[in-house]
Order: structure tokens, then sequence, then C-alpha cells
């Protein structure tokens, strides 16, 4: 049997799955150069901290390895309640003091300032300018200090971006000039940031198939259960009226009957999560809308309901709905009009509503469907308007493949990710694409030296501007009965082990909730994290990145091999 995948902490081991034979047999063929290159450059794995012991064993049984006097069965409440060991007492107790001003501050205060961009810009004020550009600008310091690979060198054109999509542009000299006099961003307001606390950890609490039953009474009573798990934040599916039962094409916007229960249902959900202890994001379809009865021609182009739009609200180049509307600024979906958002009112509409879902149905954030087919500039101006306490952005990208093989370097691919993070603003977080898709491949492959780029940091969004990566294996199109790209059945502990022990913000898939063994796993591992400390900013030294193995120090608390 293969080595498996081990995770220590103060002297204690624990392994969570394993690399079938065949994948470890498999020849290494396929690899770039430049991987070549960065094997040559770690020979030796390093070796683990003094005292550290490897351990054996089934998985749940070495998950309770970390658990100081655990007994009895896993899962039998015995194990699950005791205390971790995963510091020395007393530091732990020091990480407990130094965390607030180390990260969580700083999680907080980045971004602090855009969340009050919407306000200044309507402002009666003589100046909301000049205010707009010194808290933006503040923004875009706090930003490249901590992600200065992320933002790229002009920093200015970023503040200026931000500021014309507002409608308050100025000359990038004039914002640069800003920087200087600034206010410390915890002097202009203390509000989360769009990554939430920064040690969030999401659910998709669906699959394809929720709408079959009342799944907002469903989920209301599993509320305590879920947070139990130890999540700290829920996704649910569009609550909208929609022509298809899933929710993905909506028709009136206002009408939050849907095929998952009805409003007073849905309210009801959510007010059970929250009082659970949990954040609720509800999936705002933003890039499209279907009509509601036909328009000129007898084409599908006039809307109803609060918000009944014409052809107006429609992007000009979609010939299939008679837009009249200025040219697309994304991706097209063909499958309903695509909005303009470019159209004051359009964008006026959104902003309302988006700020009544917080309101009326309560949710504290969102996740928004298919951000490829509009502007980031969009996106950047919704948040601000309806400050969300979390939001992740679906921003779906093929990777780069050579002849049916994953190349090694995806930072292009990542980097049309940062991409529309920047043009955003910052305002949104992002599902990390790039990271899934080499996870397929170092575990399909047996190929773990994907998992370090050419500067040794991890090769996902999350290598380059963690606070803004949401890691996933899976979600309701990649898995459940669409399965468009499923993850590895046999590595699916391996792949939550990497992603709930790294930076970034995870999420876990609610199909793999199912699996009681998995299950299990999951909520041990999540566990794990949070004793940790373990956030969306946590530092990770990789040590080895090789063939068959993978090495790497994170947080200053875990140490994770393969």
């Amino acid at each position: 049997m293969s080595r498996p995948l081990h995770y220590s902490c103060s002297g204690r081991s624990v392994s969570v799955g394993q690399c079938s034979k065949r994948m470890r047999a498999a020849p290494a063929r396929g690899i770039p150069a430049r991987a070549e290159t960065q094997q040559k450059d770690v020979q030796h794995e390093a070796p683990a901290p003094a005292g550290a012991q490897r351990v054996s064993g089934s998985l749940a049984g070495l998950l309770g390895v970390l658990f100081q006097g655990a007994q009895g069965a896993p899962g039998s409440g015995a194990a699950d309640n005791a205390m971790p060991l995963l510091l020395p007492r007393r530091d732990a107790d020091a990480a407990r003091k130094n965390r607030p001003p180390a990260s969580l501050q700083r999680i907080k205060d980045e971004a602090a300032a855009a969340r009050r961009a919407l306000q200044l810009a309507r402002a009666d004020d003589a100046a909301p300018g000049a205010d707009l550009r010194k808290l933006l600008s503040a923004l875009d310091v706090e930003l490249a200090a901590t992600s200065a690979a992320a933002r790229g060198p002009d920093g200015a054109a970023v503040i200026a971006r931000a500021l014309a999509g507002l409608g308050l542009a100025a000359p990038a000299e004039a914002v640069a000039a800003e920087l200087g006099a600034a206010a410390p961003l915890q002097d202009a307001f203390g509000g989360v940031t769009p990554e939430g606390s920064g040690f969030e950890i999401l659910l998709q609490a669906f699959n394809w198939e929720s709408h079959r039953e009342r799944w907002w009474t469903r989920l209301g009573t599993r509320a305590e259960a879920l947070a139990g798990l130890g999540v700290t934040a829920v996704w649910l599916p569009p609550p909208t009226d929609s022509v298809s039962p899933e929710g993905y094409l909506p028709r009136d916007l206002y009408c939050l009957d849907s095929a998952y229960g009805s409003a007073r249902e849905l309210r009801r959900c959510v007010a059970a999560l929250q009082a659970a202890g949990l954040l609720v994001l509800g999936d705002a379809v933003l890039n499209h809308r279907c009509a509601s009865s036909q328009g000129p021609g007898g084409l599908w182009n006039s809307f109803g309901g609060r918000l009944a739009w014409d052809a107006r609200a429609i992007v000009g180049d979609d010939a299939n709905f008679a837009g009249r509307g200025g040219p697309s600024s994304g991706e097209r979906f063909d499958a309903a009009p695509n909005i303009d958002h470019s159209q004051a009112f359009v964008k006026r509409d959104i902003c309302e509503w988006l700020a009544w879902l917080r309101t009326h149905a309560g949710f504290d954030g969102f996740r928004l469907d298919f951000v490829k087919g509009f502007g980031g500039e969009h996106v950047g101006h919704y948040m601000m308007a309806a400050q969300p306490a979390l939001v992740v952005g679906e921003f779906w990208d093929a990777l780069a493949y050579r002849e049916g093989t994953p190349e090694y370097n995806q930072d292009a691919h990542r980097q049309r990710t940062i991409d529309w993070l920047n043009r955003a603003a910052g305002t949104a977080t992002a599902f990390d694409v790039t990271t899934k898709g080499i996870l397929h491949a170092v575990f399909e492959r047996c190929e773990y030296w994907r998992l370090r780029d050419a500067s040794g940091c991890p090769p996902g969004v999350m290598g380059w501007w963690p606070s803004r990566a949401v890691t996933f294996l899976e979600n309701h199109d990649t898995g459940s009965t669409q399965g468009h790209w499923r993850f590895p059945a046999f590595a699916l502990e391996q792949g939550y082990a990497y992603i709930l022990t790294h930076p970034g913000s995870p999420c876990v898939f609610w199909d793999h909730l199912d699996d009681p063994a998995l299950s299990h796993a999951i909520r041990r591992l999540i566990a794990l994290r949070r004793r940790a400390g373990l956030h969306c900013r946590s530092q990770v030294e990789i040590m080895a990145a090789q063939r068959d193995v993978y090495a790497a120090a994170v947080g200053g608390a875990l140490l994770v091999s393969a």
C-alpha cells in the first residue's frame, strides 16, 4: 500500500487518505521543463519538527490521535468533545493572545473602505470624490501590501477603474497623490470584508436535485447539525421564481416562491441557520433573466413583475432576444436574455434588489452566478451597495492542457481570475478553479510536484491572493447528477485534507456529507483547521513537492505531508 497523507501538530501525526498503488506506479510523463527544474530544487523531503512521529492506520482512528483524552470509538462522542492537542498549552495561549492584531484585525481591515464607497459617492457633500479617492487609495495600499503578486504593478490604474465604475473617474496622478494622505483603514470603519472574518468555512447546502423536496424546511430543521459540523457559512440555491426548477433561469426577481419552498419557508430557514451561528449566502443570478412575455416580433424580451424591463435591459449583441442595450461586457449565456449592466436603470434596480434580499430574506451575503458574463466593475458597484458580509463569484474558465494533460504552469488561468477580482475592486472572492484542476491531476496521476509553482507558492489563486480564493472540490455542476467534472472519488479525503489545511476559504459540498466515513473525516479536518487557527491568509512554506512527496508547514502550527 502506498504512503498516506500526514498531518503533524506538536509531535502528533495523522494520516488522511492514500494514493492508489496503480497511480503511484504510473510513470511521470508530459512534465514541462519548468516542473522538472522545480523538482531539482527540492531533492530531499524536509525533516519533521523535533518530536514529530508518523503514525499509520485507519483514517478515523488516526484522526483521534490529535485529540487529548479521547476514549471510545471515533464518532461516539467522547473523542469528538475532547480538547485537541495541537500546540503546547503555553504556545496555544500565546497564539490566541496574538491572533487578533496579527491576523484577524488585518483581515477585517482589508477592503473595509470599499463598503462605504457608494454612500460617499451619493453624498450631498461637496467633496465625495476626494473622500472616495482616499478610501480606495487606502484600500489599494492594503491590498498591495498583502497581495502584491495579485494586484499588479499599477495600483493607481486599479483605483482609477474602480472610480470610473462609480462615475467618479479621476486622473491616475491625482489618485496616486492621495496615497500619502489616506486615513488608516481601521479609522474609516470596522466592517467585515468580502471574505468574512477570514476564518470562514463554507458549505454548499444543496445539490442539483434539491428542488425536488421542500428544501428550505429540510435545511431549517438541520441548522444545529450543520453548525455542529464546524462550518461557519452556508450557501443556499437561487431563491427566486425561475423558469427552471433549479433556479438558474430567474424570472420575477421579487417573487421568492420557488421550487425549494415558499418565501415564508425561506425566511424561516435563513433565521434558523443564523440562530445556529451561521452566515447565510443566497445564490444571486445577475448575468441573465428570463422574460415573462413576448415582445415585438414574438421574441421573449418583455419582463414582468416589479422590474418590468423591456429590450433596453438586454445587451445589444444578443441577437436571440433583439436586445437594445449596449454591447456585452462579458461572455454570452445563450439560454436566456443577457442583461446590460451598463444601463443606469438596471444598475439601480439590481442594487435595490440585492439590498432587499439582505433585509427581506435576511441573507448575509451572496454567491454570484456566472460572473464571467458581465464586467467585474459592475460587481464592485453592486457589492458596495449591498455590503455583504461574505461574497464569492463563480468565474469559471478552462485550464491549459497539452494533449489531454494539464500544463504545469497555470499562471495565465489564475491570472484571469485575479483580473476579474481586480475589476471588482477587491469586493468579492472567487472560487479557485485553478486549484481544483491541479488537484485532479495531482491525485489522478500521483504528481505531487504540481502543488508548488515555480516561485515556491501554491499553484492556484490561493498562492497569489489567498484572501480572495474559495477552494473547493466539487459543486452542483461538477458533481451531483450533472457530473460535468467529478473529483476522483478515491481521493476525496485527500482533497479535503489539502484544502482544509491550506489558506483560502474552503468550501464543502453537500453530497459529500451523505457518506458517513467521508463526512466524519471532513468534520475532524474542520476541527483540526479551527483548533490550529488556520485562516485564509495562513502562511505556507512548501518544503518538498516531488512526484509522490509533498510536505508543507502551514500557519506555523501544522505540518502537512504526503
